[in-house]
């Protein structure tokens, strides 16, 4: 993985990863993961945050038979965004294009994409969402860092450690961040 720098801001950042600043304290995003499957300046982003398991899966949240082979799909809050809505995504690797993601996709459609080798299935409560220049303003105050993914990102597990093993991976810069304990004025 790599962090790009600021410059990076007004180029589509589809596929690539935004981590929380250590500043970002509190809430939703502290700490958090996001995917980015869509961005534009005209049209603002979408993303999931991918390290924020329920704890739930999906046969705790939708327990009829129809979905009986989903049951054990993880579901994760995927951000603030319409968080009462239940949806699927998939992730994959591909070798030219790097992490792809196929997100809103159906029940059935999750079914099918969970037989696939190579396939990461999850269900997600809620997306994170920017407006028209909500990402560029938050990144130039620094809030978020831009990194691409490895391939080893769908390997590694999801949930609030997958922050400090992304930053691990990036710098030995990054690494210290990774290291840092949450409130470093409690020490």
């Amino acid at each position: 993985m790599n962090v790009n720098s600021q410059s990076q801001q007004t180029q589509p950042l589809n596929g690539r990863l935004l981590l929380a600043s250590p500043a970002l304290q509190g809430g939703m995003f502290e700490r958090s993961v996001v995917l980015l499957s869509e961005h534009s300046l005209a049209d603002g982003a979408f993303g999931l945050v991918l390290n924020r398991p329920t704890g739930k899966v999906v046969g705790d949240v939708l327990p009829k038979a129809a979905f009986r082979a989903l049951r054990h799909v993880e579901v994760h809050q995927g951000g603030p965004v319409e968080e009462k809505n239940l949806f699927f995504s998939a992730f994959w690797w591909d070798e030219a294009n790097g992490l792809q993601a196929s997100n809103q996709i159906s029940a059935e459609e999750a079914m099918q994409i969970q037989q696939r080798p190579g396939m990461l299935l999850r269900a997600f409560v809620g997306y994170s969402g920017w407006s028209p220049g909500q990402l560029e303003e938050e990144m130039q105050s620094q809030s978020w860092m831009v990194a691409k993914p490895s391939r080893n990102l769908l390997g590694w597990s999801h949930d609030i450690n997958l922050w400090s093993t992304v930053l691990r991976e990036l710098s030995p810069f990054h690494k210290l961040l990774a290291e840092l304990p949450r409130n470093p004025m409690a020490n």
